[in-house]
């Protein structure tokens, strides 16, 4: 399928590049700085999510677009302009199909319950966080065949073992309490959503 990827060039954009590039889907990449990408099976394109008449172009004649932008916890707010925009953005440029990378903080711990809202979780990470689950609400109000993808509560550069669960809108954990999924194996879990359109208008998330 031919895929537009914003945010392509960071940690988990970059894997997810990587990945589709691999199973050997023709890729746009969306990027602020092109010369950070060295991908001679990819298209780079100079972007600006935050701007719709951008995205509307830089989506012309993509089947999926694929939303790996991260601004950090410094500048919470901009990742729900970010959202509102690329939702506008992309149904006028005529793709249907959108994924999201989500949050984990969100995701319930307990019936009525959210991680973000759990006693021990870092304050510091608190605004992303929230910021992420408005974001997903940016995408309930939308017509778009959207899916958001939610990390486990740790993801970080690791290997692709391509073994791992999936859940809904619960943390999935391991056996000793833990929620941990490595950049590379969540690579591999949303281009499996890409491929095969299981969780559409739905939020899933993916751990060990």
């Amino acid at each position: 399928m031919k895929v537009v990827l914003y945010g392509a060039s960071g940690m988990l954009g970059s894997r997810i590049l990587r990945e589709l590039v691999d199973r050997g889907h023709p890729v746009t990449a969306v990027v602020r700085n092109p010369s950070r990408l060295n991908e001679p099976k990819v298209t780079v394109l100079q972007g600006d999510i935050l701007d719709e008449k951008s995205v509307i172009a830089t989506g012309q004649g993509a089947e999926v677009a694929i939303s790996a932008y991260g601004p950090g916890p410094a500048s919470p707010a901009i990742l729900v302009r970010a959202t509102t925009t690329l939702v506008s953005g992309l149904r006028q440029a005529g793709v249907r199909r959108f994924l999201m990378v989500g949050g984990a903080g969100s995701l319930d711990v307990a019936p009525g319950l959210r991680l973000v809202d759990t006693p021990n979780f870092p304050a510091e990470w608190r605004p992303i966080s929230l910021a992420h689950a408005d974001a997903l609400e940016v995408l309930k109000t939308s017509d778009l065949d959207w899916t958001s993808v939610s990390p486990a509560a740790l993801i970080q550069p690791g290997e692709r073992t391509g073994t791992f669960r999936l859940g809904k809108d619960t943390l999935v954990t391991d056996s000793k309490g833990e929620s941990r999924i490595s950049a590379e194996d969540f690579a591999a879990a949303l281009v499996d959503e890409v491929e095969k359109s299981r969780h559409i208008r739905q939020r899933f998330t993916v751990a060990y």
